[in-house]
């Protein structure tokens, strides 16, 4: 036998759910360690050795709470294998933990145990090589050790080669372990309920995840809809289901009770899928792999790989299509090679045999659109092929007429821009906090848009006002509270429409704390409450302290103080665009819209679609659409465990560059604290999920913003180069690492579903060479060469106003950018003036006006835009922009100015 290899480091946080799937391998990792250097020494020395490691121990205690919540190995096997180290069996133990080990490292990244129980079979892990895809589920009810192995049986029993999947159970005994399981076993699919059920857990939990179980509770409790006469035991059934579908929205759940079934299943219909009596277990069997073959289903992917697979005689546009002006070339070949000829197979123009038209869809891409809806928790979704910047102008355009006004915040996508001048629509800037230490914005308050919709009121134009667009999350990771935005708004005005620019967040809808800030889990819970008889107390009681008797507003003060409550005749329209590609699994500029608007038929419909006409391709790419049909297959099915292990691997970033001797002397990682403002966070954590997922829980619930973990902002003051050098002269041209945003002085690194443990190593080894670097550089700096000096940053220009040719009124901040843009088009309208020039012309009393659009990059948005006053803190921040790209500035010829005559 070889000799014991080098000891594992063993990562552990058991007080996050989130980091469970990798205790639960370390600990396997470890003992298989541990008890391979037992079973190869003296048998004497071996007794000591194990009484001493107090590791083994941890992780069996560990292993026997967690492996209650996966199918598999079971508590049991880990008894077994503590049972045989306690007995000096310890070759017998290591062969059993090696079959473990083996089986989470032939799983690759899925990590999960996918044995198979057979109570007259010796071998555990029967079937184990069976290569059809696996799922689990989660039966909650009282049971022996005899019940569990019977319900096992018969689940192997029912098993079938026609089968397209095979699941397994995971039994738990009460509803706080129904909870765990569904936090920390991504596998679980479905949930079979049984009324036997107990309430608390038995189980020895941390903290933390005593903690998430009681606040996953506290979400959903509440006064149930079910008749005076139901027993006390179906209100518990009713609270369970809810608390499982609030946390889990893809989980398919199912009630399997004795008596009274015919009652209950009027009752159940709501919460449950079926009602199943205890021996429909074929029934339910079938229910269970029909289920997931509708979460596997993909229509349009399905119907491109038919077509690639038919043969056909091609005669319309596309000599690519089939390959044909590929493969019989004598020179562009290659192209195939690189690519495969499945691309060129599926490449087609056509609409039919299945195929469908993104512009008119009938079949499979409007069956693709509707699953996406359900995914990701919309009434309707749109496929879109060019990218969140088209489908930004298509929701602008549907809803957006000229001369009304758009509140958005100045530093949104530069596209949100270009909306506001094909529409007509008058943008009214709203201003984000600053974060001048670092060169990019934050958010923009509540307060502040309370206010501007509070000015519009005063001025008796709130009627003009249409929208709100806001960008959720920031390209830095600042999340808003959707629900919180739109129900105080609507309190002022109770038709606004709103659209959130969720770019970055798509993959907010895969995990039950992320998902209750997306524009469409809002705008869900905003339609709930509005119908709720204690909202409209709450809102009559509130009225009475914003109106006096004759009607007239209170004071502008006591409307910011208060939390206002919308009327419940207000309407929820709500738009979310996402770009898929940035953050789930897509190919490039693939993005969707996703629509929760209740006056959906009667106003928007129409408009929408021409607008959808009016900026979709009428050659769409289909690999696109098929990556976008294919992607909420992955998302529907594994999208909780993969977001969870992003966000897990994120937070072991920022720990391990905070707690390494060397990386925290010349980086730092920037927190909510720096990135956030005091009086927005209510919970005041630096980063909440570092401490628990349920401190993660309590700040998204209440803080007016938060930061997304899965983005890890580093500070490089210390290191001597600015964030453009670092970016591609040390970590791209050097080690070949990607980042997308860099400030001055900062770096942004992004996780995504795609990240493994591996890729955040070579990461931090990166970072560990570069800092050794840096302190070597220094050090040899000869230290009576004085430094150059560095210009200081000045602060983050806010929008300065509207020329007033191009202004409403003075008191108002909406203007006329249409006007502005087409007139700077006109060569003999414009003037170009360099920066030092222009700089004294302003210090002179002057007021020039922007032609066009100056969008530096970073920071990303337009710091001017055409019609906009040029004011000294635009000029005094371009000054001393050292960035490679600025769109609509020519460095020779200066600025673009419309002409005063």
């Amino acid at each position: 036998m070889s000799e014991p290899q080098a000891e594992p480091v063993l990562e552990r946080d058991p007080g996050m759910p989130s980091s469970t799937w990798r205790m639960r391998s370390d600990a396997w990792e470890y003992l298989r360690f541990a008890v391979k250097r037992l079973a190869l020494g003296d048998r004497s020395e071996a007794t000591e050795a194990l009484a001493a490691d107090s590791e083994i121990h941890r992780s069996l205690r560990a292993l026997e709470t967690v492996e209650m919540y996966w199918a598999g190995f079971g508590q049991r096997y880990v008894t077994t294998i503590g049972e045989m180290l306690a007995a000096g069996e310890y070759q017998a133990a290591l062969d059993r933990i090696g079959r473990v080990v083996n089986r989470l490292r032939a799983i690759g990244t899925s990590e999960e145990a996918t044995g198979e129980f057979d109570p007259d079979s010796d071998d555990e892990f029967a079937g184990d090589n069976d290569p059809r895809p696996r799922f689990e589920v989660l039966i909650v009810d009282e049971t022996t050790p005899a019940d569990r192995d019977t319900m096992r049986a018969e689940s192997l029993r029912m098993r079938s080669a026609a089968d397209a999947f095979v699941y397994e159970y995971v039994i738990v005994p009460s509803a706080d372990d129904a909870v765990a399981a569904v936090l920390t076993n991504p596998n679980i699919l479905a949930c079979v309920v049984r009324p036997g059920f107990s309430e608390r857990t038995k189980q020895t939990l941390s903290r933390d995840l005593r903690e998430t179980i009681e606040l996953a509770h506290a979400q959903t409790a509440g006064p149930q809809t079910t008749a005076r006469n139901q027993l006390a035991s179906v209100q518990r059934v009713l609270g369970l289901a809810d608390t499982l579908a609030a946390l889990r929205p893809e989980l398919d759940l199912y009630l399997m009770a004795g008596a009274h079934i015919e009652d209950l299943a009027g009752a159940m219909t709501k919460r449950f899928r079926r009602v199943f009596r205890r021996e429909d277990h074929l029934e339910l069997h079938l229910s269970l792999l029909r289920r997931v073959s509708h979460l596997y289903d993909t229509p349009f992917f399905s119907a491109i790989q038919d077509h690639a697979r038919r043969p056909v005689g091609v005669f319309h546009a596309l000599p690519v299509a089939r390959g044909g002006s590929v493969m019989s070339s004598k020179w562009i070949r290659d192209l195939a090679d690189f690519y495969g000829l499945n691309l060129l197979l599926a490449e087609t123009s056509a609409t039919s045999g299945g195929l469908d038209s993104l512009l008119a869809p009938v079949r499979t891409l409007k069956k693709a659109q509707e699953l996406a809806a359900r995914a990701y928790g919309a009434k309707h979704t749109f496929f879109v092929t060019n990218g969140t910047s088209t489908a930004n102008k298509v929701v602008h355009q549907a809803l957006v007429a000229p001369n009304d006004v758009v509140l958005v915040d100045r530093n949104c996508h530069k596209s949100h821009h270009h909306s506001m001048m094909l529409t007509g629509g008058r943008p009214a800037y709203l201003d984000a906090y600053p974060l001048n230490d670092f060169a990019f914005y934050g958010a923009v308050p509540i307060d502040r848009i309370k206010q501007l919709l509070l000015d519009y009121r005063a001025a008796g134009r709130l009627d003009e006002v249409r929208m709100v667009t806001l960008t959720n999350t920031t390209f830095d990771g600042i999340v808003y509270d959707p629900y919180r935005v739109m129900s105080e708004c609507l309190a002022i005005k109770p038709d606004l429409v709103f659209l959130w620019d969720e770019a970055w967040f798509a993959f907010g809808a895969f995990h039950p704390v992320t998902r209750r800030r997306t524009a469409m889990a809002s705008a869900k819970l905003l339609e709930q409450q509005l119908g709720s008889a204690a909202h409209e107390r709450a809102y009559r009681e509130q009225q009475e302290l914003l109106f006096a008797e004759d009607g007239t507003p209170a004071a502008d003060e006591v409307w910011l103080r208060e939390r206002l409550i919308p009327s419940p005749e207000a309407r929820v329209r709500v738009y979310a665009t996402q770009s898929t590609h940035k953050t789930l699994t897509a190919l490039r500029q693939g993005s969707m819209i996703h629509v929760w608007d209740q006056d959906w038929v009667r106003d928007a419909q129409d408009p929408f679609h021409e607008a959808y006409m009016t900026h979709t391709s009428t050659s769409p790419n289909y690999q696109i659409l098929s990556s976008l049909d294919i992607g909420r297959r992955q998302v529907e099915l594994e999208g909780f465990e993969l977001v969870q292990r992003q966000l897990d691997l994120a937070t072991s970033l920022s720990q391990a560059i905070a707690r390494h001797t060397l990386l925290r002397r010349t980086f730092r990682v920037l927190t909510a604290h720096d990135l956030i403002p005091e009086q927005y966070r209510g919970t005041g954590r630096a980063m909440p999920l570092r401490d628990g997922l349920s401190n993660m829980w309590e700040a998204w619930a209440t803080d007016e913003f938060v930061v997304d973990p899965s983005r890890i902002t580093i500070e490089i003051s210390r290191t001597g180069v600015d964030g453009d050098t670092f970016k591609h002269e040390h970590l791209m041209d050097r080690y070949g690492i990607q980042v997308n945003k860099t400030s001055r002085n900062t770096v942004l690194f992004m996780t995504n579903i795609g990240t493994s443990r591996s890729s955040v190593a070579y990461l931090i080894e990166v970072l560990v060479k570069l800092a050794e670097r840096f302190e070597e550089e220094q050090a040899q700096r000869d230290t009576e060469q004085p430094l150059p000096a560095e210009i200081p940053m000045p602060p983050l220009p806010d929008f300065s106003s509207f020329a007033p040719r191009y202004a409403t009124d003075e008191k108002l901040p909406d203007g006329d950018l249409r006007a502005a843009f087409f007139r700077g088009q006109r060569r003999g309208n414009i003037e170009y003036v360099l920066g030092d020039d222009l700089r004294a012309r302003v210090d002179a009393g002057e007021k020039p006006i922007s032609a066009g659009f100056v969008t530096p990059y970073p920071p990303g948005f337009p710091v001017l835009v055409p019609g906009q006053v040029v004011s000294p803190e635009v000029l005094a921040f371009m000054k001393v922009l050292d960035t490679r790209e600025i769109h609509g500035y020519d460095p020779l010829r200066g600025y673009r100015i419309i002409k005063e005559s």
